[in-house]
């Protein structure tokens, strides 16, 4: 049984060439260019992948872009990845194998390896992601870190089948995307009426599961770095919401 890779991006020359590199077997390979100015649609075209368009316009996150994408696939399995994430070699014969039996649910969550400052920390650095579905069965919100909505049953591929996530960025890099994803959460959670007690629960919390339920603390003082930084995005995104409510009450 066939199935598409399906690909968003916009400016992913750094790591594309080798993206497709490891899903040129695949029965398709779609990619979704949201007005790319570099050389990705270079890179794309000589990988023979089928380009559609979606338009950029002030979107600066790719959900707005995903249900778009899958549903530009001509087969009825997606296995969806990012711009800078590899297929690790045997996961396609696996799930080719297991769309084939007869108790295939209808989604699967693939747990993803990341980088962090310079090293794959394996196990706590993994996550799962709901990547691999019948895309007819999925709907996916236009909101920044948005999961998609499967119509039917989702299960959760072997640890040991998983994608490489190539993403190494530095801890400048880090705040400077963070700055640009809490200035999105403000549209995700407009309705919510967060208060002062949130600035100290939200980080605490945020910082107790990075460093002790997801065990950051195994991996030194790394785990400790990124179990800040969860904490510091909280308190970042819920200052941000407490300053349009003092701005307003202030008029």
């Amino acid at each position: 049984m066939p199935i598409s890779i399906v690909i968003n991006t916009y400016n992913a020359q750094a790591h594309l060439a080798e993206v497709l590199d490891s899903v040129k077997d695949f029965d398709e390979i779609v990619i979704c260019d949201m007005e790319s100015t570099d050389s990705t649609l270079d890179i794309a075209r000589r990988y023979n992948c089928h380009i559609v368009t979606f338009e950029k316009k002030n979107y600066n996150f790719v959900e707005p872009a995903r249900e778009f994408a899958i549903h530009s696939a001509s087969n009825e399995w997606v296995l969806l990845i990012d711009a800078d994430e590899l297929v690790i070699p045997g996961l396609k014969e696996y799930l080719e194998a297991r769309i084939k039996e007869p108790d295939c649910p209808d989604a699967f969550y693939i747990s993803r390896r990341n980088k962090f400052l310079g090293k794959y920390c394996i196990g706590w650095s993994n996550d799962y992601q709901l990547r691999f579905f019948r895309h007819k069965r999925v709907t996916w919100p236009p909101r920044i870190h948005a999961r998609p909505i499967i119509d039917g049953v989702i299960k959760h591929l072997p640890h040991k089948y998983y994608l490489q996530h190539l993403a190494d960025e530095s801890v400048k890099q880090r705040i400077a995307k963070m700055n640009e994803y809490t200035d999105n959460e403000i549209q995700k959670k407009a309705t919510r009426n967060y208060g002062i007690f949130a600035l100290f629960w939200r980080p605490m919390w945020a910082f107790f599961r990075a460093y002790i339920l997801r065990g950051g603390f195994l991996i030194g003082k790394r785990g400790l770095v990124e179990a800040k930084l969860a904490a510091i995005y909280q308190t970042v995104a819920i200052s941000k919401m407490l300053e349009i409510k003092f701005r307003e009450q202030d008029k």
